[in-house]
């Protein structure tokens, strides 16, 4: 079976592997019944965006290393919940995207209008 699809249509592209990302640590933001957080973004971090995912109560930017998490900094790329790129997105400071490595049920959430205005890799 191959890769899901990104939310351009084409097959998703690897988001990072160092850091290591994904709900399942593979490099991609693909989602299953067990990601109950749905990791779907390919985000790339800011420090505006890692002091607000911390005051909203999940500290990105602190090394947890029985997790293998090694705590992210602004430039790392990173599956980022669908939810809290939306509600960075409403205060102000989502992050910019990579759209080939963002899932396509993102735009289950989000817009694709808004996606494409924070993203890197935009097309037409």
């Amino acid at each position: 079976m191959g890769l899901p699809k990104n939310v351009l249509g084409s097959e998703l592209e690897v988001c990072c592997s160092s850091p290591m990302t994904g709900f399942f640590r593979d490099g991609y933001c693909r989602t299953g019944m067990e990601d109950v957080g749905l990791h779907l973004v390919c985000a790339i971090m800011t420090d505006d965006f890692l002091k607000f995912s911390k005051a909203v109560g999940n500290d990105l930017s602190t090394a947890i290393p029985e997790y293998q998490f090694p705590g992210l900094e602004a430039g790392d790329q990173w599956c980022l919940c669908v939810t809290r790129w939306k509600e960075a997105l409403e205060a102000g400071c989502a992050p910019q995207v990579r759209l080939l490595a963002t899932h396509m049920s993102s735009i289950e959430f989000v817009s694709l209008e808004d996606l494409k205005a924070h993203a890197i890799d935009a097309m037409d």
